[in-house]
């Protein structure tokens, strides 16, 4: 149950206890002075055919006096009979009636009166106070709705941009929800400074990270430059082969940083995805040159694509395909979608469960890595809008799943 209808609900619920305990209270009351007012004029009738009574049986006219009524209430008839005096509210010939009855000489003496019109004028209070209280809880529950409803809505807010945030974007805002400067208020500051500091320290290591691998870049040129002129032999091959791999990685965080800044805006254009990937791997474009690939086309689509950036993503795929898993490595094109498959032990499942992670390649290690492969892959795919899904195929394997647009809409249509 969502937070503004268990509001409405407690404010309903709260509303229509106080409205019973009011019209019950209200009712108690009425009856009370209703009946003690009925019971004082019967008391007082019964005093007065008492005095007037001079033992013949003549009895004072008036109040509906009788001796002996058969309608008196019984348990009045026998306090009546003990010598006692004493009044009851029961039935009578015309509704409810105030009984009042002595006895005296062994004779039992009563009044009536006429209880109907209290009666009704009880039952007219009654609808009344439950009218009102209806409307009152209505007109409770419609503010409290409101009010829950305003709650809500900035909490949705609040929900929406975080999720944002969360999704990478550290230039959302929340802002102010209003004037109210309750709790909501503080959690949207909170939430805004929390996505400042976050936004503060990611350029900062950005930053860091493209300064370094700037840094690094010239002397490991140098560095690949000298081992070049080292005699022939074993460790020559592991110097070179140790120098080429710190280069890569120095030109993948140089990637990552450009990735994260967003500074090389994605070229796009409509084009046939199946010819596009076979040019692309036929030319070697690709990191890997598409070798050991096999390229199968089922069904061909245009695409709104960055041939660039699409070779970029495809490389790392098959890279990461064929360093960490077995052949053969297939390539898959079903309309708009391409599909990257090895038959290798699969993703580790931390890599399925959290995705791509710079420098982690989970527990289930594929081989090995510094795991920046992916993560350019992924940073790729979503500047020209597409979306990578990693899984592990059923009949065993790791499947890289890419979904690329369809072409973009004619500005002249």
């Amino acid at each position: 149950m969502t937070l503004r209808r268990q509001i409405a609900a407690v404010i309903a619920l709260v509303s229509c206890l106080v409205a019973l305990a009011v019209g019950l209270l209200v009712h108690q009351a009425s009856v009370r002075q209703h009946t003690d007012q009925a019971r004082k004029s019967a008391l007082t009738a019964l005093d007065a055919v008492l005095t007037g009574y001079d033992g013949t049986g003549e009895l004072v006219a008036g109040w509906h006096a009788a001796e002996g009524d058969p309608e008196l209430p019984p348990e009045l008839r026998q306090l009546a009979l003990r010598g006692r005096q004493g009044s009851a509210l029961g039935p009578g010939p015309a509704g409810p009636a105030m009984w009042a009855a002595a006895g005296t000489d062994g004779r039992v003496l009563s009044v009536r009166i006429d209880y109907a019109e209290d009666a009704r004028a009880i039952a007219e209070l009654d609808r009344a106070v439950a009218v009102g209280a209806a409307l009152s809880v209505l007109v409770t529950v419609l503010a409290g709705v409101l009010a829950a409803d305003r709650i809500s809505s900035r909490l949705r807010t609040a929900a929406r941009t975080a999720r944002t945030i969360a999704r990478g974007d550290l230039d959302a805002r929340i802002g102010p929800l209003g004037r109210a400067r309750d709790e909501v208020a503080e959690l949207a500051a909170a939430v805004d400074s929390m996505s400042a500091a976050l936004r503060s320290r990611l350029v900062g290591e950005q930053r860091f990270t493209a300064d370094v691998a700037h840094e690094l870049r010239t002397p490991l040129t140098g560095l690949l430059t000298a081992s070049e002129l080292l005699p022939p032999g074993r460790p020559t091959e592991l110097v070179r082969d140790r120098v080429r791999a710190l280069r890569d990685l120095t030109e993948d965080l140089l990637e990552v940083s450009r990735l994260d800044s967003g500074a090389d805006a994605p070229e796009l254009a409509d084009l046939p995805l199946g010819p596009l990937l076979a040019r692309l791997l036929a030319a070697g474009g690709t990191a890997v040159g598409g070798g050991g690939a096999e390229l199968r086309v089922v069904a061909d689509a245009v695409v709104s694509t960055d041939p660039r950036r699409l070779d970029r993503v495809l490389a790392n795929l098959l890279a990461n395909a064929q360093r960490h898993g077995r052949p053969p490595v297939v390539v898959t094109v079903e309309g708009s979608t391409v599909t990257v498959r090895d038959h290798g032990p699969g993703f580790p499942e931390e890599v399925l469960r959290e995705g791509p992670r710079r420098f982690r390649t989970g527990a289930r290690e594929r081989g090995g890595g510094h795991g920046l492969g992916l993560t350019i892959a992924q940073g790729h795919a979503r500047a020209i809008g597409a979306e990578l899904r990693l899984s592990d195929h059923p009949d065993g394997g790791a499947l890289a799943r890419l979904v690329l647009p369809g072409p973009r809409a004619d500005p002249g249509a």
